[in-house]
């Protein structure tokens, strides 16, 4: 069996201020009457190396974004602030929280609220001070490089969540405001299982 590392990717989110495009009208209206501070753009993208030298299947990227999106129903898709070596988010520690996700192509875009947590707060008063973040994936799997150097995350990988984090793995992976590392086990619930096990049942059907 492979060894599973955590997993740390930085990505893109809009830059130079209001990416009012990708805002419903329900958070637009929050914005502007100052009730939300919402964070958008990329999240996370397949198939092409990132700053790591790591390369995401576009197949098992959209995969986890389906498991993932289980978390963003039930309002669980939390984030914390910096990089944690860690598979667990803590609660103490989050800052903000993925309300919805889209594919372009190969291309997982997204938005995240900032929560009016303490690690939150102090999210806000950075972006709102003009300092540069930036929104990285946290998942747990194994790599493979191939013979032409590039190295490819394997099909056991499992997403965590996104961090907000001030480093960036990516070139240019940083975002505005809208006006190898320790093995660890991810913790997901019961039915947080059922679910990976029915949609990894449902893709094995489509593909025959």
């Amino acid at each position: 069996m492979e060894k599973k590392y955590l997993l740390r990717e930085y990505y893109a989110l809009c830059e130079n201020g209001y990416c009012e495009d990708l805002l419903t009208e329900g958070e637009k209206k929050e914005v502007a009457e100052n009730k939300s501070l919402f964070l958008t753009g990329i999240l996370q993208h397949g198939g092409e190396k990132n700053g790591n030298g790591r390369v995401y299947p576009p197949n098992v990227l959209l995969r986890e974004m389906k498991n993932y999106q289980k978390l963003i129903d039930e309002k669980r898709a939390l984030g914390e602030m910096d990089h944690p070596d860690s598979s667990v988010v803590e609660l103490k520690n989050v800052s903000h929280m993925v309300t919805r996700y889209w594919t372009e192509g190969n291309v997982v875009k997204g938005v995240i609220k900032v929560l009016p947590t303490p690690m939150g707060n102090i999210l806000k008063s950075l972006v709102e001070s003009g300092v540069q973040c930036g929104i990285s994936s946290r998942g747990l799997g194994s790599v493979n490089e191939t013979q032409g150097g590039d190295i490819v995350v394997q099909e056991d990988f499992q997403l965590i969540c996104f961090d907000v984090v001030a480093d960036p793995s990516t070139k240019g992976a940083f975002m505005s405001q809208l006006r190898e590392h320790k093995e660890t086990t991810p913790v997901f619930n019961k039915n947080d299982r059922v679910n990976r096990l029915m949609n990894s049942i449902l893709e094995s059907h489509e593909e025959v």
